[in-house]
C-alpha cells in the first residue's frame, strides 16, 4: 500500500534523502542488539532498559522545543503515546533485553526479524489497503520455517531457560507490529518529536517499575562499559533512530520502509559474530536466511 500524501504543511523527503535515512537506520539499529549485550555485562536488563528511555527522554525533552516548528505536525493524542510508550518502548524492549540474557544478541535479532511477517498480518486486518496477496502467503510460510529451524535446532543450545525466553521472545515484536499499525493509521498528521518524547518518558518510567520490583536485590555495576552502552542505545539508537524512523513513517510508502527489516537482522548477525565473538553455525545461518527470504516475499509482495 502506498502512504496516504502527507498532511499540508508536512513536507515530503526527496528520494535521496529517503534512502540516506533508511541506510542509517540500518546500521544503527543493527548495531543495537550487540551494544545491548556489552552493557547487559554489568547492568540488569530492566534497568539497564530504563536507564537507556530515561536518557532518551530527555534528551527529546531538549530538541523537540528547537525542532518542532521546523517538523511540523500536529501535538498526537494522549492515548497514541501511550500505546508507544507501553507496547513498542516498554513491553517490547523489556523482552528483549531480558531476552539477550539467555540468547547472543544476533540470534535474539534474527529471531525478532518476524516483526515485519507480524505487521503483514496485523495490517491485512486493520489498516485500509493491507489486503496479504498470494506471495506473501509463501512469505509467512519461509519465515515461519527459518523459525522453526532456529527454535529446533540453536535456540535449546543455550541452556534450559533459553527457549523459555525464545518464546516469550516472540509477543515483542508481535506488540511492536501492533503498537506501529496504530501509529500508522492514526498518527499521520502528528509531530513525531512530541510523539516520541511522550512515549519514552512514559516507557522510562514502566521499565523503572519493573526494575523495582524485580531487580531491587540485584547489583548495578557503572562501569565505563556500561555508561557508554547506555548512552550509545539511548541517543543513537533511541533518539536518533525512532526520531528518523516516525518522521518518515508519516509521508514515506510502507514497502520502502521494510528494508529495514531485512537488512537489519543481518547487520546485527554480523556485528554479534566480528565484535561479541559470538558463534556462528550453518544451521543459524539457514535459518536466518528462510526468515530473511520469508521477509523479502512479504514486504515486496505489498507492490
Amino acid at each position: 500500500m502506498s502512504a496516504p500524501p502527507p498532511p499540508a504543511g508536512l513536507p515530503r523527503p526527496s528520494r535521496r534523502t529517503a534512502a540516506l535515512v533508511l541506510s542509517l537506520l540500518c546500521l544503527l539499529w543493527g548495531s543495537t542488539w550487540v551494544v545491548i549485550k556489552f552493557g547487559l555485562r554489568d547492568l540488569p536488563p530492566f534497568t539497564s532498559a530504563a536507564v537507556r528511555f530515561a536518557v532518551a527522554g530527555a534528551v527529546m525533552a531538549a530538541v523537540t522545543p528547537l525542532l518542532r516548528a521546523r517538523e511540523g505536525g500536529d501535538a498526537p493524542p494522549r492515548w497514541l503515546w501511550i500505546v508507544l510508550g507501553s507496547l513498542n518502548f516498554a513491553l517490547s524492549y523489556g523482552i528483549v533485553y531480558r531476552t539477550e540474557t539467555y540468547l547472543p544478541s544476533g540470534l535474539t535479532a534474527v529471531l525478532w526479524g518476524v516483526y515485519p511477517l507480524m505487521m503483514a498480518g496485523i495490517g491485512h486486518v486493520y489498516l485500509p489497503g493491507e489486503r496479504l496477496r498470494a506471495v506473501q502467503v509463501w512469505g509467512f510460510l519461509l519465515g515461519f520455517a527459518g523459525l522453526a529451524l532456529l527454535y529446533a535446532v540453536d535456540v535449546g543450545e543455550f541452556g534450559a531457560g533459553a527457549l523459555g525466553a525464545a518464546l516469550v521472545l516472540l509477543a515483542s515484536p508481535f506488540v511492536s507490529a501492533l503498537g506501529t499499525a496504530l501509529i500508522k493509521r492514526h498518527g499521520a498528521g502528528t509531530s513525531s518529536l512530541v510523539l516520541n518524547r511522550n512515549a519514552m518518558q512514559l516507557g522510562a518510567l514502566l521499565l523503572a517499575l519493573a526494575a523495582r520490583a524485580l531487580e531491587g536485590d540485584v547489583e548495578v555495576t557503572w562501569t565505563p562499559r556500561a555508561i557508554a552502552s547506555v548512552l550509545y542505545l539511548a541517543v543513537f539508537g533511541t533518539v536518533v533512530t525512532f526520531g528518523l524512523y516516525f518522521w518518515l513513517l508519516r509521508t514515506i510508502d510502507a514497502n520502502r520502509m521494510g528494508l529495514i527489516a531485512y537488512v537489519t537482522p543481518a547487520v546485527a548477525l554480523f556485528l554479534g559474530t566480528t565484535l561479541g565473538g559470538e558463534a556462528i553455525t550453518a544451521s543459524m545461518v539457514a535459518g536466518a536466511a528462510l526468515v530473511l527470504l520469508g521477509v523479502v516475499f512479504v514486504v515486496r509482495g505489498k507492490r
